[in-house]
């Protein structure tokens, strides 16, 4: 990982919880071909080190995201079926990085979340957002859909809701991205960071393998059907996370009325 970057700040706490935040206010925090590179490069880095126990993705300046930078899309506007390939195959790669990332992400998000930033947020394991906060997806405007973010999004907010909001461009709400399970929370936009930090404070008393294998479980049993093969893999999971040292301690601590060895909350 790169020391610097142009557009993203990447801190790493005492704790282990690392910040990712989109650094280009002055653009309301567009992405390029080079912020999506970036991306790449940290999330991946990130969900390496073991020291990592969970990530928050946010964004300085009065938006989380505006989407597609309007150079970068000037740009596109000239490639051939090919270069649009490569290009989408990219963007598509930064998502599923942070959709697959091993370890609990959680996205701040304020003001604007335009477009592909509302691809980030459904990549993120949670996500909290401010009352004031607007979304939309708006694609079509501009005779374009949202293609590589739609896994993503669909996931979180429901095939149903997604027919209106890929199709209408509408702006919404917090509350109503709250209702549609985009977001975890609409708080004050004081409460935002309180908030982040009350849900990091549960994520770093658990074992920091179970909620890794936690994420991977919900990976592979959502949308299976229940025969003797995921049956089989739930008992395979469960025997061998309870054989592990971290299963060994969480059993011990518990037992013994002390807290584990990876407890981190309050420091």
């Amino acid at each position: 990982m790169k020391n610097t970057y142009s557009g993203l700040l990447v801190n790493i706490d005492e704790r282990g919880v690392a910040k990712v935040t989109l650094n280009r206010p002055e653009l309301h925090n567009a992405f390029d071909a080079q912020l999506i590179a970036d991306l790449t490069e940290v999330f991946n880095y990130l969900g390496s080190q073991p020291e990592v126990r969970a990530m928050i993705l946010a964004a300085n300046g009065r938006s989380f995201s505006a989407g597609a930078d309007l150079n970068w899309m000037q740009k596109m506007a000239d490639y051939s079926y090919a270069e649009n390939m490569q290009d989408a195959a990219k963007l598509a790669t930064m998502l599923a990085s942070l959709n697959h990332f091993s370890k609990p992400t959680i996205a701040r998000v304020q003001g604007a979340a335009f477009g592909g930033a509302i691809g980030l947020i459904a990549c993120c394991d949670m996500a909290v957002g401010s009352k004031l906060s607007k979304f939309c997806l708006s694609e079509v405007k501009i005779g374009l859909v949202p293609a590589t973010i739609s896994p993503y999004v669909i996931s979180a907010i429901g095939a149903r809701a997604a027919r209106r909001y890929f199709t209408t461009a509408e702006v919404f709400s917090a509350r109503r991205a709250r209702r549609l399970g985009l977001l975890s929370e609409a708080v004050t936009e004081e409460e935002l960071d309180s908030t982040i930090e009350s849900l990091i404070e549960h994520i770093l008393r658990n074992s920091p393998q179970a909620v890794s294998a936690a994420k991977s479980l919900i990976n592979h049993v959502e949308n299976r059907k229940i025969d003797h093969a995921l049956i089989d893999y739930t008992c395979e999971q469960i025997a061998h996370i309870r054989v592990s040292e971290e299963g060994q301690e969480g059993l011990q601590a518990f037992l013994q009325k002390r807290l584990a060895s990876w407890n981190k909350a309050s420091l």
